[in-house]
Parts: structure tokens; C-alpha cells; sequence
């Protein structure tokens, strides 16, 4: 998490979504900076007896080589939501060149009302090129959200009229969600995901849009399949980071290196007391009920 120059490396365990491990710094983190933290944290585990069994982070180029360096041959996820969101940007960026396409094919009106048979069907065909691209504007959501209900579908059949490499979009985006079920295996999700690429490399307007199709992070964005324990998302550290940005917002103003430091030791301080506190209110509630 960046907060102006600087940068807060955190550790968070997916399970209680508490931050185990923190480091603020001065500049950009570099290899070095993540073996250091890592390093640090794998101390931290050693002196408790506790081994890590798996890490999930995103899709940042900074963490594959400090994690197999510090930590051997754990299982590395890489976050699936960052994967599909990059996916869908894509997807997004396709429509849009779809839709200049057809607002490129809109024809010239002179001036006035359409007096002629072929102007009024040249009106008539801008009319419908405007409703189209308007209606693929408005409804562009659907062609990347995951569950479509029935009338979503005939909503996208018929803006989809006339237009197939929209549908086998849909069709290709649909089959990329399915890669993330858990009821399939790593195994077999990699095998659907090499029939996918391979159908891809067929439709060369799709080949561009889909690059990230080939890249390695979809293949490690599976591994959960395997794992009930691993999380598939770093939600975790994203709920973190979501925490202190709205505490930075009703607490405190001045950002400083030292600052930062002591606001988050001061939060997991109060991550610690949490439970205990909760249990003594709630023996005081019941001690003035009786």
C-alpha cells in the first residue's frame, strides 16, 4: 500500500484477516526490500514453531523470486480477482473498439429533413448504428459479469444481433469463470485452460485482447483448487489497506514514516485486546441483567 512516498509492506493471515507482519518504507520496494521483510517474518514463525504452508499475494513481478529464495517450494497463489479484473479490461477494451467501428460506419446526412427514399434510409441506418452502439454502452457489464439471469440474456442476444465475434467473446469470458470453480481440480482446470488458448489462437482479433491468456500468473492464480486452506484472493491485505485508509481519514493528518508505523502497531495492539474486550462486555451485560 502506497501512502504518498511511502510504502507499507503487510503479511495478513487469510483466516482471522489480522495483520501478522508490517514494514514501512522511505522508497519503491525492491527484491531486496521483500527477501529482507520475508526473511524477517520467517524468524518470526521459526521462534513460534509454525511452518508457512502457502502465500497468496497479487500479480506483482516483486514477490516469485524473494518467495521461492526465503521459503522453498510453497505453494505461491496468485490472486484470481486481479486476474479476472485484468481480463475484464480486456474484454471492456474490445467492446469499445466494436463500438467505434460501428460509429465509424454511421453515414453522412446533409442538413434538414431527409427528403429523398435514399436519405431516409441512410436516417435510417444511423438510427439503428446509434442504437446499437448506445445499447452496447449501457449493457457492456454483461458481457463480463459471471451469472447472467434469463432476461440479461436476451438483452445480450439482441444486442448482439449481427454482431458473432461479440457472442464468441461472451462465450470465451463465460469459460475463463468456469476455470475458477472449485468443485474442478488444478489439473483439470489447466487442461481446460490449454483447449481455451487454443480456441483463442483461432480468432486472430481475439488473439490481442486475450494475451493475458498466456501469461504464467493465470497458471498460479489455480493453484487453490488444490487447497481448501489457501485463499484464492488477497482480499486479506486488501481488507487491511481498506482499514487504514479510512482510519487515516477520521484519526489522524500527518503521514510521517514514524507516524505510520505507530498508527498500525497501535491497531494490531488493538486487534490483541479485541476478544478479551469482548468477552468482558459481554459479562458485564449479563451481570446487570440479573
Amino acid at each position: 500500500m502506497y501512502d504518498g512516498p511511502y510504502c507499507v509492506l503487510s503479511i495478513v493471515g487469510n483466516r482471522a484477516f489480522k495483520r501478522l507482519c508490517y514494514e514501512v518504507l522511505d522508497h519503491d520496494p525492491t527484491h531486496r526490500d521483500i527477501r529482507r521483510f520475508f526473511r524477517r517474518f520467517r524468524a518470526a514463525l521459526t521462534g513460534r514453531g509454525l511452518n508457512l504452508r502457502g502465500v497468496t499475494t497479487d500479480g506483482s513481478d516483486l514477490y516469485p523470486r524473494p518467495i521461492s529464495e526465503v521459503f522453498g517450494a510453497v505453494e505461491h497463489q496468485v490472486c484470481r480477482f486481479h486476474i479476472l479484473a485484468e481480463l475484464n479490461k480486456a474484454v471492456l477494451r474490445a467492446i469499445a473498439r466494436v463500438r467505434k467501428q460501428l460509429a465509424a460506419q454511421e453515414p453522412q446526412l446533409p442538413r434538414g429533413r431527409p427528403g429523398t427514399p435514399e436519405a431516409k434510409r441512410k436516417a435510417r441506418r444511423r438510427r439503428h448504428l446509434q442504437r446499437k452502439v448506445g445499447d452496447l454502452f449501457e449493457h457492456r457489464h454483461l458481457f463480463v459479469k459471471r451469472h447472467l439471469a434469463e432476461g440479461e440474456r436476451q438483452t445480450l442476444r439482441r444486442i448482439t444481433r449481427g454482431l458473432p465475434q461479440l457472442r464468441a467473446l461472451r462465450r470465451v469470458v463465460e469459460e475463463i469463470h468456469l476455470l475458477f470453480d472449485r468443485r474442478c481440480r488444478t489439473e483439470t482446470a489447466l487442461a481446460k485452460l490449454a483447449r481455451l488458448r487454443a480456441q483463442v489462437r483461432h480468432f486472430k482479433a481475439m488473439r490481442p485482447i486475450f494475451q493475458k491468456l498466456e501469461s504464467p500468473d493465470l497458471e498460479k492464480a489455480l493453484t487453490f483448487l488444490d487447497d481448501s486452506l489457501l485463499g484464492s484472493t488477497s482480499n486479506a491485505v486488501e481488507r487491511g489497506n481498506r482499514r487504514h485508509r479510512k482510519m487515516q481519514k477520521a484519526v489522524y493528518r500527518v503521514r510521517t514514516q514514524a507516524t505510520i508505523r505507530g498508527r498500525i502497531a497501535l491497531d494490531m495492539f488493538r486487534e490483541i485486546q479485541g476478544p478479551p474486550r469482548a468477552e468482558t462486555m459481554k459479562a458485564l451485560h449479563h451481570t446487570r441483567l440479573r
